[in-house]
């Protein structure tokens, strides 16, 4: 025989218990009504939903059932009715009639336990727990001990549910429990719970309280400083922070990059000038200020000029100078770095670095050189991540800030000598750059914004032909040859002497030396494609001279026996020192 049943908002009680109950909706006036008139008992259900229920899936399957004392109609047309509760049960077979729920009920045993020792202790162990959550949660425990003097265990356990705020779902999983035992087991679980989680709450608010009151601390005294500095006409932090928005506001920095910079401002602005992140944010900003957006160098390419600098300042080499002239004519005629990028390949000493000093010096444009031998992190050119300590741009980006233009000469010596590990391939990042329909937009990893390298004139070298096919796809090798005897003896003449005279203090009218002494010197001391062993035993024999004439650059004639005589003896320390190390291997 089915019961009827009245859903209950946040309301789960336990039997033995006298309940009232104050209903105003009609469906739960009816409800009672309906039960009264036909002498029924009453189920006390807990709902989902906070409305009234519509279904029966919105009711929990156990409630409490109880008979209706008394019924007691107010003026306003509620309902206040004394429920007393005698069992626990499951519902099934739910339905519903005009709002009206009725179910089929089967009683739930339970074991009273109540004067048991561990249930008596348990039900202490609950009261203590509460004492400790009592602070938090605004109650007086006082009432707990009422409930335990005057009630049973039943209203203690209801007590405790409602006192800790426990919720619906769990005070069920409580109703169904068929001993006190078990209920105030899981009572003293809910309640340790909630106050590990009030503790958890507690550090939390302390440590956001503290932060705080840090903050207005610093952004009060900060305020008091910027009105000192005001008052005494020495505001440099605001003067400085105004300075750097107005850079980003009159830059030449594409759309994106200024969009980039500006957000980066306004976040720097919301931070403590003494903050790490505020400081980085600030570098960071300042790095891109610092691009040469749209400085470039504008001096009209002379091709006569070019060529007066390329035979004054290096000796034959005659077709490599007429590859280079090319590319200079071709740079003139488009107003661009159009063509391949140009690698000089040579022994060490043949003059491909000094030949892209004066590459630069023909087109008047400003020099770097950025040395590729033993690089192997890709972050050489990419950069690093903003997020990284110690983090900056690539050394591409690099060079073009010391350059202070967008159209340097960079060149990147001894490409052959890059590595590869576990950092990544620089030589990927290499190709990237070398390739004109890539490095128009080439995004370094700590600018985070996109750059024009199409400008900029790259030169390579290189001692040998040890690279990847990618590599050599990208450039036009200019292979370099050894110098002839005759080449070598018009280089030191024009350019070798004079070079040792500078490093050794002499005034080269006092040296004097034939065509033959520099020959013999050649021929006899020095054995390499390039000259510069020829300029270390040059210096040397200067040295040598200097020892003999008390520091003293007499003029002398350095003959053949001249120079066999200062030579040798350095030659012969070379050779003892040589044996020397060898004795101790």
């Amino acid at each position: 025989m089915k019961e009827f049943i009245l859903p209950v908002r946040d309301l789960v009680v336990h039997p033995g218990l006298t309940v009232p109950v104050f209903v105003d909706s009609p469906l739960s006036i009816a409800c009672i009504e309906a039960a009264t008139k036909d002498k029924k008992r009453l189920v006390l259900c807990a709902q989902h939903s906070w409305s009234y229920p519509s279904s029966a899936e919105q009711l929990f399957p156990v409630g409490t059932i109880g008979d209706i004392a008394q019924v007691l109609h107010m003026p306003d047309g509620a309902i206040h009715a004394i429920i007393q509760t005698t069992d626990v049960v499951n519902l099934s077979n739910i339905s519903v009639e005009k709002g009206i729920f009725s179910g089929d009920i089967d009683l739930v045993p339970i074991l009273d336990d109540s004067n048991f020792e561990q249930t008596l202790a348990l039900r202490d162990k609950v009261t203590e727990s509460m004492r400790m959550l009592s602070s938090s949660r605004k109650f007086k425990v006082e009432k707990l001990h009422a409930v335990i003097q005057n009630y049973p265990i039943a209203a203690f356990v209801d007590a405790v549910i409602q006192m800790a705020d426990i919720d619906t779902d769990v005070a069920v999983d409580i109703l169904k429990m068929k001993t006190w035992r078990e209920k105030l087991i899981a009572l003293l679980e809910q309640i340790m719970l909630a106050i590990e989680t009030e503790k958890i709450e507690t550090n939390i608010n302390r440590r956001v309280q503290m932060q705080m009151e840090n903050g207005q601390r610093q952004a009060i005294l900060q305020e008091k400083m910027r009105a000192i500095q005001k008052e005494m006409g020495d505001d440099d932090e605001e003067n400085d922070t105004l300075s750097i928005r107005k850079k980003i506001e009159k830059s030449a920095m594409p759309s994106d990059a200024k969009e980039k910079a500006m957000a980066e401002f306004k976040r720097m602005r919301t931070m403590s000038p003494m903050s790490q992140e505020g400081g980085l944010l600030k570098t960071y900003i300042e790095e891109l200020l610092s691009m040469p957006w749209d400085k470039s160098s504008q001096a009209p390419i002379d091709l006569k000029n070019a060529r007066d600098i390329l035979d004054a300042e290096h000796s034959g080499m005659n077709a490599v100078k007429e590859r280079i002239l090319e590319h200079i004519a071709v740079m003139k005629k488009t107003g661009k770095n159009r063509g391949s990028i140009l690698c000089f390949v040579g022994a060490p000493g043949v003059g491909k670095t000094s030949l892209c000093k004066s590459i630069a010096s023909a087109l008047s444009r400003k020099y770097c050189r950025i040395s590729l031998g033993g690089i192997s992190d890709e972050s050489h050119f990419r950069g690093h991540r903003k997020t990284y300590i110690g983090a900056q741009c690539g050394r591409i980006m690099d060079a073009l800030k010391r350059c202070k233009t967008n159209n340097p000469v960079i060149v990147l010596d001894e490409i052959d000598k890059m590595g590869r590990d576990w950092r990544g391939d620089p030589e990927s990042a290499l190709l990237e750059i070398l390739d004109p329909e890539q490095n128009k937009t080439f995004r370094d990893h700590y600018l985070e914004v996109d750059f024009d390298l199409s400008n900029i004139l790259f030169i390579a070298t290189s001692n040998s032909l040890n690279m990847s096919s990618a590599l050599k796809d990208r450039m036009e090798i200019i292979e370099i040859p050894g110098y002839s005897e005759d080449e070598k003896v018009k280089i030191a003449r024009e350019h070798l002497i004079k070079r040792a005279a500078d490093d050794t203090g002499w005034d080269v009218n006092n040296i004097n030396i034939a065509d033959d002494g520099i020959r013999y010197i050649i021929r006899n001391f020095t054995s390499e494609q390039g000259v510069r062993e020829l300029q270390r035993e040059i210096a040397s024999l200067l040295r040598r001279s200097l020892l003999q004439n008390d520091g003293i650059d007499v003029k002398t004639d350095f003959t053949i026996d001249k120079i066999d005589e200062l030579l040798s003896v350095h030659q012969n320390a070379n050779m003892t020192n040589k044996i020397g190390f060898s004795a101790r291997l």
